[in-house]
């Protein structure tokens, strides 16, 4: 497998490292590559102590992307267990469900550690979870042990050391437990958010919206000039003014100030109709072009007449 891979790449060799530290089972947990795919691993867990899922243990795969360790794995239970559907992506802060909760410092140990502290929990509606019932989950726990895997080759009576009365058996569930409390699992039901803020001011009526906008800026406005005219008062009063520049404010203060317009759209006010005094333009200047024509003609008319009773 080593001449298979780019011994370079710092996925292989994390895994390689990995697949070192657990190449011996223990009793509560084993996991390993299988012999043509490293990112492709096949795990055994025990069932928690004092559980539903006591006596039981289960086998599951671990997919993991090229880019292992800055993205999560993805896992899958293979053995009926009530608890995680069967060849189903389950959906954990540390699966590629949630690559946004995932840290790189975790590893494989930290994922088979998890499925053990989670098994006990609620499934809550997350994605690949069940609930079954405390008798059924029993009853699978007792079948989980005449489970083999095709593709491994592992069969769950061997799959793990034998509990033995030296051996600790709450080692792993005390791990499991402190890993539980730190990472949260990820339901489904829980994601539907209540409307936003903002969802609930866009649906109030655009006439509503474009008189609170007026308000606002009729507000901001006399707020400007009353910060104007204060540090006008403060500028004045920290030194004397010269004649000319008390004459401008003078000047200043008498004219009206022009109201200020907002900086947003507003229904615009309505304008009286400019039509009838283009009309009365127009009819007064044909009006005087026309006097002044019959004016002239007038002048002609008698230049003429004048003309003939001088030659007669």
């Amino acid at each position: 497998m080593e001449n298979k891979y780019n011994l370079k790449s710092p996925a292989v060799k994390r895994l390689m490292k990995e697949a070192a530290e657990l190449r011996e089972p223990t009793e509560h947990y084993h996991a390993q590559p299988l012999e043509d795919n490293l990112f492709e691993w096949h795990f055994s867990v025990r069932g928690p102590p004092d559980s539903d899922f006591d006596g039981g243990v289960y086998h599951g795969r671990i997919v993991l992307p090229p880019e292992y360790p800055m993205k999560p794995p993805s896992i899958i239970l293979l053995t009926p267990n009530g608890r995680f559907e069967v060849g189903k992506k389950i959906c954990l802060s540390i699966s590629g469900h949630h690559p946004e909760t995932w840290q790189p410092s975790w590893s494989i140990r930290t994922a088979l550690i998890a499925i053990i502290g989670f098994m006990p929990t609620k499934g809550e509606g997350a994605i690949g979870s069940l609930d079954y019932t405390p008798e059924e989950r029993r009853a699978l726990a007792k079948k989980s042990q005449d489970f083999c895997c095709d593709a491994c080759g592992c069969t769950m009576r061997t799959a793990l050391l034998s509990l033995t009365a030296n051996s600790n058996a709450s080692l792993g569930d005390q791990q499991a437990t402190e890993l539980a409390r730190q990472i949260n699992f990820k339901a489904e039901s829980s994601t539907s958010s209540k409307p936003s803020a903002s969802q609930a001011a866009a649906s109030e009526t655009p006439e509503a919206s474009a008189s609170e906008a007026w308000e606002v800026s009729a507000a901001a406005a006399s707020t400007e000039q009353a910060d104007a005219h204060q540090s006008g008062e403060a500028a004045a009063g920290s030194r004397p003014l010269s004649p000319r520049q008390r004459r401008a404010a003078q000047h200043q203060s008498q004219q009206p100030q022009p109201a200020r317009r907002p900086a947003f759209p507003f229904p615009a006010a309505t304008r009286p109709p400019q039509e009838a005094g283009h009309a009365g333009s127009a009819v007064l200047i044909v009006v005087l072009t026309l006097a002044l024509a019959a004016l002239i003609f007038r002048r002609v008319y008698l230049a003429n007449e004048y003309k003939f009773d001088y030659e007669l």
